[in-house]
């Protein structure tokens, strides 16, 4: 069950999605679908400044044990991320080295959440629950403000 959760996971990240047209960016298909992965190769966390905080997570093989667990712990609870704005990028290819490789330096499994003023946030060298990253978010000056903002207070 465990594998076939992350073999979703990751079909699902590299598979054009029902209803978007081939050639949406990343954040077009992020942003109809809060849920979906992304791939590394396909994205620029450019293209997610000031509107979500990407939370990136390598291995050098989508095989390593530790990545099939931080997949089937975000896809387990990926609602909570999408509450925060969270958009779960993946990389598994160590060549060739893909921007988002070359600028975080990962050396074999890494998680990496970064804020959405594209500040590297936290940097982990193991698995973390949701509850663990969502906790870490909520800590943020920006999130912090979301927050009161969502309950009306200024």
């Amino acid at each position: 069950m465990k594998k076939l959760s992350v073999a979703l996971a990751i079909a699902l990240a590299l598979a054009p999605q029902a209803g978007h047209a081939v050639d949406a960016t990343p954040l077009a298909r992020w942003q109809a679908d809060q849920t979906t992965v992304l791939d590394a190769s396909e994205t620029a966390l450019e293209d997610f400044l000031w509107v979500a905080r990407p939370v990136v997570v390598f291995a050098d093989s989508p095989a390593n044990p530790l990545f099939q667990e931080q997949m089937d712990l975000l896809t387990a609870r990926i609602g909570e991320l999408a509450r925060r704005d969270v958009v779960v990028v993946t990389d598994t290819r160590p060549e060739p080295v893909s921007p988002l490789r070359e600028k975080l330096r990962p050396r074999g499994f890494m998680l990496v959440v970064i804020g959405k003023d594209g500040g590297v946030k936290l940097r982990k060298p193991f698995p973390w629950d949701v509850r663990e990253i969502t906790r870490s978010i909520d800590k943020f000056p920006l999130r912090q403000q979301e927050i009161r903002h969502e309950h009306g207070r200024r």
